[in-house]
Order: structure tokens, then C-alpha cells, then sequence
């Protein structure tokens, strides 16, 4: 191959890689949000997260980009390990569906589909039929940049120098290992089973040499995800780890299979005796089949080994206790039963949104990064909590219960409402911090002492009237209105003091909005407070049988 065989080759592969590009937007845009939304429901049982794998990355037409997704939804807390291997393992198969189209000889056709696909993008004003006609472009662009891969490398067959380098990676563990960097350097597994494809086809390589190629692109192909993930949570690397170790294990069992029964590749080749890139794709198509069928039932063990990589640290624990009901117990529960055990799981949500409100209290006056990350993460946890616990009491209602009963799990439900707002508070307090920081904003020492105090009566004012609500002892009532008005009447003073000082350019404009903010948060949230201590007192007051 000459200087000028080289960058058609590297135009070709270039080429290749924009037609995934653009008929893989072209094909999300379609979908709209409905991709995210498949993923985000991938909740139900192995078979099912194996299921949604495959379709989104048949219609995406990249594993990588599913699997990323996956990283940011397990970061996110949106989606757990054991559910993420399964969409792994459904991607592995519905990323072989490029090398099943590409066998297709359609590189004749191209420059038609690439007409029709410009025509869609440019002359029609319809979104729809422009998004289609992204699809039918990238497709297009697809099948030229293989037909130019195909010319660049066919005067390869007659070069010496190359026939000799093949020759060295005739072991089975050195294509392999040579499938694996070549992806790892392409940064996609499908361009480079489609390159492999295009050797056997042009007869550089044997029908064997791709098999193992491709089995190397497997591995290979985990390299964007181990790269994307360094910038998540350890959840989000052991994503990362996880789809790593099954790759593998996968590689693993294929290789022991062709050991020991030969004659499998025979078989995969007399699917399709006159067409070698038929016989590559569906030895891609059938291999990575066979690997999800003998793995699935382990992925329990698959997450283990992830979390062995990379151990769960106490606060991990913590975290995951926090995502998950301790108290509320699936059943028909005697009514009584079930409304004691949501009171002690929603008066965990609450001592839970206020340790994260005095974690941002204290991140806002002491600017600690890793308190910030720490109240986004329970923040989390509590909308968990607050989805989970909510649904459980739609169920509880379904109960054959009195009116006293039925009134009570009302007001809990409003009670979970008024939980989730604090905690929100709190998120906005970290972005208060954010904002004087980024800013170079900087509060007076007055303003600080204020917004402290404030603070403090704020949070008493919350553990009191939780308190109340987990004990019910309404005689305290009267008491949690006291704090409750103190909080109102500081705010208020607090405000005019922090007026004045900006009327006497005392302090900093984009401070003073901070400060304002900040003080009707903390407001906000004693209101809130004070509805979780009436709650169960107004039902047992206002209600009669």
C-alpha cells in the first residue's frame, strides 16, 4: 500500500465512523427522549435489561453510547449494577448488527442512498423526515466509507511486507491481543469487526484469524467507557469494571469453545458457504449470543467481582441504606401495622433531610467541596425515598381501612412532600455557596453572623417538630409555633439590616441576592417543619367516625 492507499484507507475508516455518527443522532433524534426513557425503565428482571440493551444499540447503532448512558444512570443512582450488566450484556448483542448489515454489498448503491438522504436533510422543512433522511445519510456514508476501505486494502493481498506481519498473528492469542489494541485505537468495536470483515472478504485474512480478531474487538471496545467513567463516582467505575470483566469472560469461554469443538466454526460457516462476510458477522452475531446465554445467570457474581475491584466504602453502605425502605414491608398488612411502619419510614426521610440541611448549612459557611457532593448525593436518596415511600401508601390505601385511617395516610403523604422540599433547600443553599465562590463574592462578617444564626434557630425549629411528629406529642405544639414565629420574625429582620447595608454599599450586590435567598430558604423550610409537627394532629383533632 502506498502513501496514497494509506489516507484513502484512513478517509474510508473516517468516513465509516461520521455515517455511525450521523445515523446514530439521526436515529436518537427520532427517538426523542424515548431512549433515555427505555433505559431509565430497564427494572425488571435480567431477561428484560438484556432486552432493552439490544434494542437501544440496535437503534443507536453503538454499544459505547448505550453503555455510556448506562455509566451516567448508575452515577446518577438512577440505575443499580445488577441492572446495568444485563443492558451490557444486550449491547454486546446489538452492536453485531452492524457487521450483519455491512455483509450486505450495498457500497454500488451508496452514492443513490447518500442523494436521497441529502435531499431529506436539505429540502424538507418537516423535523421528522429530516431526522429520517440523517438516517438514511449516515447509512449511506456508511457503505461508501466500506467501499473505500475495501479498494485502499486490496492491494494489501499482494504486499509481502503485510502477508508476513498476518503471518505472525496466525497464534490465536496474538489476534487477540491485536483485535484488542487495534479497537482500543479506533475507539469502536464496530469499525474495527467491519475493517476485519474487509480483509476476509478481500481473502487477507482467513475466516479463523477474523473470529479471533473479533473476539479482541470485544475487549477492545470497553476502552471509551473505562476513559468516560474516570470522571464518575466508584459506581460509576465499577460500570465501567463490570462490562470490562465480562468482555473477558466472554473471551474466555468463546476461545475455550473453539478449542474444544472445532468443528463450531465449520458450523458458522456452512450458514453461509459462499460468503465469508456473512460467516464473520454471524459468528459475531452467534458468539456474542452464546457468551449472554451462559453468563446471564451469573451477574450476581459478574457485580461481585466489580465490587471487589473496587471495594464499597462504609459511606457507600450508608448511602445504599439510605436508597432503600427499611420499615415498609410488601403484603396485606393489618392497616395499623402498615401506618405504623410508614411512620417510622417517613420519620427516617425526615432525619434524614435534616442532616443533609445542616450538612449544606455547614458546606455554605465553611465552603467544603466534599460536603457539596455529599448533599447532592443525599439529596438523592431522599427523592428515592420520597418516590418510593409514596407509592407504598397509594398501595397502603388500597387497604380495607377506616376514615381515621384512611385520613391519616393523607396527611403522611403531605408530610413526604414537605420532607422533600427541605432537603431541596438544602440543594440550594450548596448552590448559593457556589455562587459567591465562582463569583469571588464575599458576605460581611454582619451578613454571615445573621445568616448563622438564622440557621441555627431554623434547624432547631425542624429536629423539634420531627420530634413531635414521630412521638405525636401534640402538647409540645404550641412550643414548635414559638420557634417557628422566631424564624419568621428574624427573617424578616435579618432582610431590612442586609437592605440597609446594601443601601450603604456595605456589602456585595450578587452577595445580597445570596443572602436573601439563603434567609428564605431557611424560612421556608421552619413552614415546612411546622407542617410535618400538625400533620398527624390535625387528622386526630378534625376527624370523627
Amino acid at each position: 500500500m502506498d502513501l496514497l492507499g494509506f489516507f484513502a484507507l484512513l478517509g474510508g475508516v473516517g468516513l465509516f465512523l461520521y455515517g455511525m455518527s450521523i445515523m446514530s443522532t439521526g436515529l436518537k433524534n427520532a427517538a426523542g427522549d424515548q431512549l433515555k426513557t427505555i433505559l431509565e425503565h430497564a427494572t425488571g428482571n435480567r431477561f428484560s435489561a438484556v432486552f432493552i440493551g439490544l434494542l437501544v444499540t440496535i437503534l443507536i447503532q453503538s454499544s459505547a453510547a448505550t453503555d455510556m448512558m448506562v455509566i451516567g444512570f448508575v452515577n446518577s443512582s438512577m440505575m443499580t449494577l445488577l441492572q446495568a450488566i444485563g443492558v451490557i450484556m444486550g449491547a454486546n448483542i446489538g452492536t453485531t448488527i452492524t457487521a450483519q448489515i455491512t455483509a450486505f454489498s450495498l457500497g454500488a448503491y451508496a452514492p443513490l442512498i447518500l442523494f436521497i438522504g441529502a435531499m431529506m436533510c436539505l429540502f424538507v422543512k418537516k423535523t421528522m423526515i429530516r431526522h429520517i433522511g440523517a438516517i438514511i445519510l449516515g447509512f449511506g456514508m456508511l457503505f461508501l466509507g466500506i467501499s473505500i476501505i475495501s479498494s485502499s486494502i486490496s492491494p494489501l493481498s499482494q504486499s509481502p511486507e503485510f502477508i508476513q506481519f498476518l503471518q505472525t498473528l496466525e497464534h490465536p492469542a496474538l489476534a487477540v491481543l491485536f483485535g484488542v489494541l487495534f479497537t482500543a485505537l479506533l475507539q469502536s468495536s464496530s469499525s474495527s469487526v467491519v475493517i476485519f470483515q474487509t480483509f476476509a472478504i478481500q481473502g487477507i485474512i482467513s475466516f479463523e484469524m477474523a473470529v479471533y480478531l473479533v473476539i479482541g474487538a470485544a475487549i477492545g471496545s470497553v476502552t471509551p467507557n473505562i476513559l468516560a467513567s474516570l470522571t464518575t463516582n466508584r459506581n460509576g467505575k465499577r460500570t465501567a469494571i463490570l462490562n470490562l470483566v465480562f468482555n473477558l469472560l466472554r473471551a474466555s469461554i468463546l476461545l475455550t469453545i473453539i478449542a474444544l469443538i472445532p468443528q463450531s466454526l465449520e458450523l458458522i460457516k456452512a450458514l453461509s458457504p459462499d460468503n465469508i462476510g456473512r460467516q464473520v458477522a454471524n459468528a459475531h452475531t452467534i458468539f456474542a449470543v452464546i457468551a449472554v446465554i451462559l453468563l446471564l445467570p451469573f451477574t450476581t457474581y459478574l457485580v461481585k467481582i466489580a465490587q471487589k475491584i473496587i471495594p464499597i466504602l462504609p459511606a457507600e453502605t450508608a448511602k445504599l441504606q439510605d436508597r432503600q425502605l427499611l420499615y415498609m414491608q410488601e403484603g396485606n398488612l393489618p392497616p395499623a401495622v402498615a401506618l405504623y411502619q410508614a411512620k417510622l419510614e417517613i420519620t427516617r426521610m425526615a432525619k434524614i433531610a435534616y442532616r443533609n440541611l445542616q450538612t449544606a448549612v455547614d458546606c455554605f459557611f465553611k465552603s467544603d467541596d466534599k460536603e457539596a457532593e455529599h448533599v447532592e448525593e443525599t439529596e438523592l436518596s431522599v427523592n428515592y425515598l420520597t418516590h418510593a415511600i409514596t407509592q407504598r401508601l397509594v398501595k397502603i390505601r388500597t387497604l380495607n381501612m377506616t376514615g381515621h385511617e384512611r385520613n391519616r395516610i393523607s396527611q403522611m403523604t403531605l408530610v413526604v412532600a414537605d420532607i422533600e422540599r427541605i432537603s431541596d433547600h438544602a440543594e440550594n443553599i450548596v448552590e448559593y455557596e457556589n455562587q459567591v465562590k465562582s463569583k469571588n463574592s464575599k458576605l460581611s462578617d454582619e451578613a454571615i453572623e445573621e445568616l448563622r444564626t438564622l440557621a441555627t434557630l431554623s434547624l432547631k425549629t425542624i429536629a423539634f417538630c420531627i420530634d413531635i411528629f414521630e412521638h405525636e406529642t401534640f402538647e409540645k405544639l404550641p412550643e414548635a409555633e414559638q420557634f417557628e414565629q422566631s424564624v419568621d420574625d428574624l427573617e424578616k429582620k435579618i432582610v431590612n439590616n442586609h437592605i440597609q447595608r446594601l443601601l450603604n454599599q456595605a456589602c456585595d450586590p450578587l452577595a445580597g441576592v445570596v443572602f436573601t435567598n439563603m434567609s428564605s430558604d431557611l424560612e421556608r423550610c421552619s413552614d415546612h417543619a411546622i407542617n410535618i409537627a400538625f400533620a398527624l394532629h390535625e387528622y386526630d383533632f378534625g376527624i370523627k367516625e
